[in-house]
C-alpha cells in the first residue's frame, strides 16, 4: 500500500520529501533522520536525492560527516512550519495546540534557566502534552549564536544581543540591584549607592557579561574601585556566594526577586543601571503556533501572573 505522504504536492515534491529535509535539517545526518520518521536510511537518501533532482539544486553539503543545510534548505524548511502546523490541525482538530514536526527548543543561561523556566516548562508540558520540549542552558553570550544559527527557536537571555541573525524583543525591564546577605550592615538600609561600597567586600561579574562594563562606568565614575574578592560567571552562583556571607554583589533582579529568600536581601541601587532580559528568535524564521503559545506563558510568569515554581538556590552553579 502506498504511503500517502508519498502522493505528489501541487509543486511535484511530496510530503514525504518535506519531513525528510525537515528531518536532515534537525537532526544533521541520515541514521538520525531515519530514527527520527521510522524510515530506512536508504529510503532518506533516496527522498533527499528525488527532491534535490526536483529543485534541481543541492540542499546540503557533506562537513565531517553531517549534512550541513545550504541556504536554500534553509529557507524552505523555515516555510515548512505553516503547512505541518495546518496538517496537524486537520488530522486532529479538536488539538487546542497545533503540534510541530518537530521537537520545540528552548535555551536560557543557568540563572533563568533554574530559577524562572521549571514551573513554565512544567505548565506548558501539562497544558500542551503532545509537544516535545528541549531545554538547553548555557551562557547568554553563546546562546545568541545558538539562535542565529537555528539551533533553538527561543532563548531568553540577559546579555545584550547584537547579532543580525536574530530577532530581540524585551521581555523584561528592571534596574540592578544589590544583593546583600540579610545580616550585614547594609541591609538596614533602604537603597545603596556606590559610596556605601567602598571597603566592602564585592562579588563582580566577569568581564565578559554584558552588564559588566555598565557596572564598571558607574563604580568608577563615582570614584570607587571596588574590592573584589571574586569574579563570577553566572547569577546562580554570585547569589549563592552573597547568601554565604562572601560579599555583596549588583545582579539583575530578574529572575531572582520573584522568588524572595530568607537570607538574602535585594536592595534598589542608585544611581539606576538598567537591565533588560530579552526573547531572541532567528530572524529568517516566523514563530511557530507552539512557540507563540510558549512565549505568552513566559510574559504572564514574568509578570507575575502564574509565579513559576523553582527549587531553592544550591552552591552549584551548573
Amino acid at each position: 500500500m502506498t504511503d500517502p505522504k508519498d502522493h505528489l504536492t501541487r509543486s511535484g515534491v511530496t510530503l514525504r520529501e518535506l519531513e525528510v529535509l525537515r528531518a536532515l535539517v534537525e537532526r544533521g545526518t541520515t541514521i538520525a533522520a531515519a530514527e527520527r520518521l521510522g524510515l530506512s536510511q536508504p529510503a532518506i537518501s533516496r527522498s533527499l536525492g528525488q527532491l534535490e533532482a526536483r529543485l534541481a539544486q543541492p540542499l546540503f553539503n557533506r562537513q565531517g560527516g553531517r549534512l550541513v543545510p545550504t541556504a536554500e534548505a534553509r529557507r524552505i524548511d523555515a516555510e515548512l512550519d505553516t503547512l505541518f502546523e495546518t496538517l496537524a490541525r486537520i488530522e486532529d482538530p479538536d488539538e487546542t495546540l497545533a503540534q510541530s514536526a518537530r521537537p520545540l527548543r528552548i535555551a536560557a543561561p543557568p540563572t533563568i534557566a533554574h530559577r524562572f523556566l521549571p514551573g513554565v516548562v512544567a505548565g506548558f508540558t501539562r497544558r500542551h502534552p503532545g509537544q516535545h520540549l528541549i531545554v538547553d542552558v548555557n551562557s547568554g553570550d553563546i546562546l545568541v549564536s545558538y539562535v542565529a544559527d537555528r539551533r533553538c527557536d527561543l532563548a531568553i537571555v540577559d546579555t545584550e544581543p547584537s547579532h543580525a541573525g536574530v530577532k530581540a524583543e524585551t521581555l523584561h525591564a528592571a534596574d540592578m540591584v544589590c544583593a546583600i546577605p540579610c545580616d550585614h550592615p547594609l541591609a538596614a538600609r533602604s537603597e545603596i549607592t556606590p559610596a556605601d561600597l567602598d571597603g566592602v567586600p564585592f562579588i563582580a561579574q566577569t568581564r565578559r557579561h554584558s552588564a559588566r562594563a555598565a557596572q564598571d562606568s558607574v563604580l568608577f565614575a563615582a570614584g570607587l574601585h571596588p574590592s573584589s574578592v571574586l569574579e563570577v560567571d553566572t547569577a546562580v552562583l554570585t547569589i549563592e556566594l552573597v547568601r554565604q556571607g562572601v560579599g555583596v554583589a549588583l545582579v539583575n533582579p530578574f529572575p531572582i526577586a520573584l522568588h524572595p529568600e530568607p537570607r538574602l536581601c535585594l536592595r534598589p541601587f542608585r544611581p539606576r543601571i538598567a537591565q533588560c532580559t530579552w526573547f531572541l528568535t532567528p530572524a529568517a524564521t516566523r514563530p511557530t503556533t507552539a512557540l507563540l503559545a510558549f512565549m505568552q506563558m513566559v510574559r504572564e510568569a514574568a509578570a507575575g501572573e502564574t509565579p513559576p515554581a523553582a527549587p531553592p538556590l544550591t552552591g552549584r552553579a551548573d
